[in-house]
């Protein structure tokens, strides 16, 4: 990626500008959950929808990248970061602390649909449901294999630190037994109303985030 104003190259594994007049300079990151069409439109009803109607002739129902998630298949671009701890084409849940960079590996979220982990000494926990379809899969992204969708928050409500089970696409924490969505909204029970904190995360491949971050830790 490059901006307009300077055209200084920013790498998207890190937002940090690495050719131009702003290199070192770094980007602020956002929480943003990826999830499934259906899921969001069930939580927020009267959300705005981007138009497809850009001014260009795009289809953003098209993935150009047919099989890329197979793992079986080759890179883009040649890489080896040199770190067999996963598979090349592992995809993980990639965060950026303080101190320290964690892959998280998205396999074990999606087998056990809670994972609680620390970064920075913090704790955190990731969360997982079915229901999203792989971009990178089908030649449509609509035909993409089942992937389901992630998030990671901060598991603290209300003061109170809370440790969740999960069940048929929703989560209750054992403290309160109030019912979470995968928004990390609060639905139904004594915290209804609440939203937990959302942690800025990349849903990438292993050989992306290693290559940039070779002093990462895993998880598990």
């Amino acid at each position: 990626m490059y901006d307009r104003q300077t055209e200084s190259l920013w790498p998207q594994l890190t937002g940090q500008a690495s050719v131009g007049a702003l290199t070192g300079e770094k980007l602020d990151s956002h929480p943003m959950i990826p999830v499934a069409w259906e899921d969001f439109r069930e939580a927020h009803p009267d959300a705005l929808v981007l138009s497809r109607e850009t001014g260009h002739s795009r289809n953003y129902g098209a993935n150009p990248y047919t099989g890329y998630d197979n793992p079986d298949t080759g890179l883009l671009f040649h890489t080896d970061p040199g770190d067999d701890r996963l598979d090349l084409k592992a995809r993980i849940l990639a965060l950026t602390g303080d101190d320290e960079t964690l892959a998280v590996d998205r396999e074990a979220v999606a087998d056990q649909k809670v994972l609680e982990f620390t970064l920075d000494d913090r704790d955190l926990v990731a969360w997982h449901i079915p229901g999203q379809a792989s971009a990178l899969d089908d030649s449509t992204v609509a035909g993409g294999a089942e992937i389901g969708s992630v998030a990671v928050y901060v598991p603290v409500a209300d003061g109170q630190h809370l440790t969740f089970t999960a069940d048929n696409g929703e989560f209750t924490d054992a403290e309160t037994r109030t019912t979470w969505n995968i928004l990390g909204e609060a639905t139904d029970g004594p915290l209804a109303g609440q939203t937990l904190e959302a942690v800025p995360f990349i849903d990438t491949f292993w050989f992306t985030w290693a290559t940039f971050q070779p002093d990462t830790r895993v998880v598990p």
